[in-house]
């Protein structure tokens, strides 16, 4: 398997684009902002599309767009529990930007198009280098604010008291966000980003008793997920995607079937000590 180029790109990406979204999606669960990053993706597509009609990269578009979103809907929605409207009505006009890029586009826009379901078989090595350098100055900026984005996530009204600006940080946390969906997009697609963004990380956190601990399962979720897809893909010929999120679901599934009786301390306490 490991003899063809495209094979070890895609599994290098993969690997990389795991971790990422596992770090950054433990946050998202935790910070139920599940939705936000959906429509995030959503809001990329319509930078991709945009990109395209500009003769500009799609992956230029995407990252301006879901860049731009984030900060619109955190400055809208200074709280979390506020947000969901802000995040619909943003979503609703960058998905009305997009209908309009796509119109206008005369051509056939084949990179936008793929930027829907993944195309982690085409990623080249140039592409691997630049998922890389993102990566690394992503999970380096998440390392920094590690301790105060979990404790504004944990309690945003404790935090502020405490004097840890939920502004922004929040608008911080939505710019990484973005970026990860990003590089994301990559190997599941705008319509599946949930399958590593969010899926691993809600069932780390039925299986994890600490923070730390939570964020190590979900990478090793995403990444089990990832490998078990491209080399089942690899002698199937089904898109690589449709596995990942397979795999995803059907360990949530089992694990909310098996789920730990017994109580599990407070995550607060366990920040706060």
């Amino acid at each position: 398997m490991l003899q063809y180029a495209f094979m070890r790109h895609a599994f290098e990406a993969g690997t990389i684009v795991a971790i990422v979204a596992g770090i950054v999606g433990y946050f998202v669960v935790l910070r139920k902002s599940a939705f936000a990053a959906h429509a995030l993706s959503h809001i990329g597509f319509a930078g991709a599309a945009g990109a395209v009609l500009a003769g500009l990269n799609p992956i230029i578009g995407l990252l301006t767009f879901t860049t731009s979103g984030g900060i619109a809907i955190s400055t809208l929605g200074r709280k979390i529990v506020n947000r969901d409207t802000q995040i619909g009505i943003v979503l609703a006009f960058m998905l009305g930007l997009g209908v309009l890029f796509i119109s206008l586009y005369t051509g056939y826009a084949t990179e936008a198009y793929s930027i829907l379901f993944g195309e982690i078989l085409g990623i080249s090595a140039s592409d691997v280098l630049v998922t890389l350098i993102v990566s690394m100055a992503l999970i380096a900026a998440m390392a920094v604010i590690y301790r105060p984005l979990l404790f504004s996530s944990l309690s945003e009204d404790v935090a502020e008291a405490r004097g840890i600006s939920i502004f922004w940080f929040g608008i911080i946390f939505m710019i990484l966000v973005a970026v990860a969906t990003s590089i994301a997009v990559q190997v599941v697609g705008v319509l599946l980003i949930f399958a590593l963004m969010v899926t691993p990380a809600a069932t780390a956190q039925r299986l994890s008793r600490r923070p730390a601990q939570g964020i190590i399962i979900t990478a090793i979720i995403a990444l089990l997920a990832t490998w078990i897809g491209l080399f089942i893909s690899f002698y199937l010929p089904y898109p690589v995607s449709f596995f990942i999120t397979t795999i995803t679901f059907l360990g949530y599934s089992a694990v909310r079937l098996y789920e730990n009786v017994k109580p599990r301390p407070s995550l607060v306490k366990v920040a706060e000590s």
